[in-house]
């Protein structure tokens, strides 16, 4: 645990790529995340610096029942999806995302260039997140961790 500023090219990116089973996987393998908020031992809410290469998406389309979501641009033109809608972002544009409203959203890099942005969410305990895309579904376990299934509850 850190407790002196620290550049956040320092912190390195995550080994850990992905947390969906196949074929969804494939869908963010251009996605790299810097955990901030775990370098510092933060444990009420997470901070990731996240890259998005050309191509890329953030997760699939989705929303939480109880955990708040914000993302905040620092550079690059990803697209922002909030169900069926689509928004153009630049450096400096943000976003929340209220836990249990039903709307679901996805970031998308569709540019040749890089998307930086920052993505802050809480970590209240009994979340799950719905994909309605997808037959998927993330529920979090006790500790924090998440199990993946299809939405019928039979595994992956």
């Amino acid at each position: 645990m850190k407790f002196e500023p620290t550049s956040s090219t320092d912190i390195p990116v995550s080994n850990r790529k992905s947390v969906y089973p196949a074929p969804f996987s494939v869908q963010v393998e251009g996605r790299l995340k810097r955990r901030l908020g775990d370098h510092f031992g933060l444990t009420n809410f997470g901070i990731n610096l996240t890259e998005l290469v050309p191509g890329a998406v953030s997760a699939l389309l989705h929303h939480h029942t109880r955990q708040d979501e914000f993302i905040y641009i620092v550079s690059g033109t990803p697209i922002l999806m909030l169900d069926d809608r689509e928004y153009p972002l630049r450096a400096g544009d943000c976003c929340g995302f209220k836990a249990g409203n039903g709307v679901a959203h996805q970031l998308a890099n569709r540019t040749q260039s890089p998307v930086l942005y920052l993505e802050i969410g809480d970590r209240t305990p009994d979340d799950y997140a719905t994909y309605p895309n997808d037959d998927l579904k993330f529920t979090q376990v006790a500790g924090g961790g998440w199990i993946l299934t299809h939405k019928d509850g039979s595994s992956y």
